[in-house]
């Protein structure tokens, strides 16, 4: 019998549990627990971390879970690590659910760089406006260019002040649109446009808006992750439910 753990976040990870609930299959959806109203979901719910490989390793024997679904953000890469080495060591199946990285275009301007220090590095040491589309986990280290103005955009309101000595904080949650992020940008004078390679459509109006603006935009590449099996929609996820045994998933990787 199949058990699922959801591990999710994303659009995709809704996605799936919409399809899993439409076929009745018996899964929980686990939230990290980083927005303070995360979406409602049709299965059973979860929220909080686990206490790392060896309390998911728990998590997962204790609960009888027989599969494992890694539908978290491209940059939960902790996460991510975790499942890999909790999944082979209680013998449970595991795929991730990943969206395709966004890739740049005719007209574009990008500057890849490895992390959010390197994106700080990228940045002129004053005078830019930045758009810092990263979430509000990474916004500490723009600290050190004070002048520079940062535009935030997150889903909660900051907790107390701004890390930031000159910066607004936009409350929103995707999806976005590009003419509703082309205003955004002209309205505030943007200069400049950080943002993580997360891919999908949900938060891509940003790039568009940037393009059409002819901005810079400095993007922060994914986080390296263990080598697991990898698929790009929801079918693909479905398919292998159907096909695959409890132990030994592989750990070929391929969209």
């Amino acid at each position: 019998m199949t058990r699922l753990l959801l591990l999710g976040g994303t659009t995709e990870a809704s996605q799936l549990a919409e399809a899993l609930a439409a076929r009745g299959v018996e899964a929980v959806f686990s939230y990290a627990g980083r927005t303070d109203a995360p979406k409602a979901q049709p299965l059973p719910l979860r929220v909080g971390g686990f206490g790392g490989v060896a309390g998911l390793v728990e998590y997962l024997r204790a609960g009888g879970f027989t599969h494992v679904v890694d539908a978290t953000h491209p940059f939960a890469a902790q996460m991510s690590a975790h499942a890999v080495a909790a999944c082979a060591e209680a013998g449970v199946g595991l795929i991730a659910l990943e969206r395709p990285a966004w890739q740049a275009e005719p007209g574009d301007d990008w500057l890849g760089v490895p992390d959010v220090e390197g994106a700080v590095a990228a940045l002129p040491n004053a005078g830019a406006r930045v758009f810092l589309a990263i979430g509000k986990q990474s916004l500490e280290p723009f600290a050190v260019k004070p002048g520079n103005f940062y535009l935030l955009r997150l889903v909660d309101p900051p907790e107390g002040a701004l890390p930031l000595p000159d910066a607004k904080a936009v409350i929103a949650r995707g999806p976005f649109t590009a003419e509703g992020d082309l205003t955004l940008m002209r309205d505030h004078g943007i200069t400049h446009v950080v943002a993580k390679n997360a891919g999908g459509a949900g938060a891509e109006a940003k790039l568009v808006a940037a393009r059409a603006l002819g901005l810079r935009v400095v993007m922060i590449e994914r986080p390296a992750i263990p080598a697991r099996r990898v698929v790009g929609d929801v079918d693909a996820v479905l398919d292998w439910l159907g096909h695959s045994a409890s132990v030994g998933a592989g750990t070929e990787r391929g969209v």
